[in-house]
């Protein structure tokens, strides 16, 4: 999927310009089919309003943001269907995740797929597609486009039970995980 990013910032004088257009592409799987991710910006935890351009960073390492700092991310999850037939290979599958997801693949659990726990408050909107957003015990939301989640550092994993690829966009927000 391609999509536009307009970014508005600020001349010298502090007029409201357009800081930059560009075309964004999700990077896409070739080992989980319909699988793709685009992090669309980062802010750093000491980004300021006037200098709204300085949060985006070519070459982003982390998905995964620390406190203060924030993720956008466009993310289309195939149909789980495509990690049940007989091609599927996980081990490459979960290399790839590493490429395409850093921060947040590496939280995956090896004994319960998809399954993960981030130290993050997300915001999240179904654009397209229909999916199931699974808790502990198993308990599941089915989700549909336009439904609007708030993970709260959760563990969680996304399903999509559907036969088409659902695109979702989040907003992660990272946060201190308080000690209990």
């Amino acid at each position: 999927m391609r999509f536009r990013r307009i970014v508005t910032g600020h001349d010298a004088s502090g007029k409201s310009v357009f800081a930059s257009t560009d075309t964004m592409r999700q990077d896409e799987a070739e080992h989980l089919p319909g699988f793709a991710s685009a992090l669309v910006w980062a802010t750093p935890r000491d980004a300021v309003v006037p200098d709204s351009a300085a949060g985006w960073r070519e070459g982003q390492s982390s998905f995964h943001p620390a406190p203060g700092e924030t993720r956008f991310l466009v993310v289309t999850f195939p149909p789980d269907s495509v990690m049940t037939s007989g091609s599927f290979d996980p081990v490459a599958a979960g290399n790839e995740q590493l490429r395409l997801s850093p921060g947040i693949a590496e939280r995956f659990e090896a004994g319960d797929p998809g399954m993960h726990t981030t130290e993050t408050i997300d915001y999240g909107v179904v654009l397209s597609g229909e999916i199931w957003l699974e808790v502990d015990d198993g308990e599941q939301v089915h989700l549909k486009q336009h439904d609007v989640i708030i993970q709260n550092g959760t563990r969680h994993a996304w399903r999509n039970k559907g036969n088409a690829p659902a695109t979702a966009v989040f907003v992660l927000v990272g946060a201190e995980r308080k000690k209990v």
